[in-house]
């Protein structure tokens, strides 16, 4: 039985596309990014994960080793690591499939990985 759609509150890292790229991600959910909506460009990782716990966000972000740290530092916050190489379309697709299967609480609390599959690294690649 599918579980009840949740609105996911979402904090983008600064290296991240800015959320008009995440096109279906940003329609259905309240997405934020840390430097083109809060204006807060070039604060520490710490700063940014307090901003997302104050907001109860779950942070989307490339800088996996140091969130990653940071992921279970708190309950209402989480950490969606998300490996380079993404066109915006494919992250895009891949963000919103991830959040639309996950209940409302299930990303809180724990890193959870967002990256391609190995055939599209090897279409990738070619």
């Amino acid at each position: 039985m599918p579980h009840k759609f949740y609105k996911h509150k979402l904090l983008l890292d600064e290296g991240l596309y800015p959320r008009q790229y995440l096109k279906r991600t940003n329609s259905r959910y309240d997405v934020k990014h840390i430097k083109h909506d809060l204006n807060k460009g070039g604060i520490k990782d710490e700063e940014v994960h307090e901003i997302a716990v104050e907001q109860k966000r779950i942070i989307v972000t490339y800088n996996i080793d140091d969130f990653k740290k940071l992921a279970t530092k708190s309950k209402d916050s989480g950490v969606i690591g998300v490996t380079q190489g993404m066109s915006p379309e494919q992250f895009d697709k891949k963000l919103n499939a991830l959040l639309n299967r996950s209940t409302a609480k299930s990303l809180y609390n724990k890193y959870t990985s967002l990256s391609l599959s190995k055939e599209e690294q090897e279409m990738r690649a070619t």
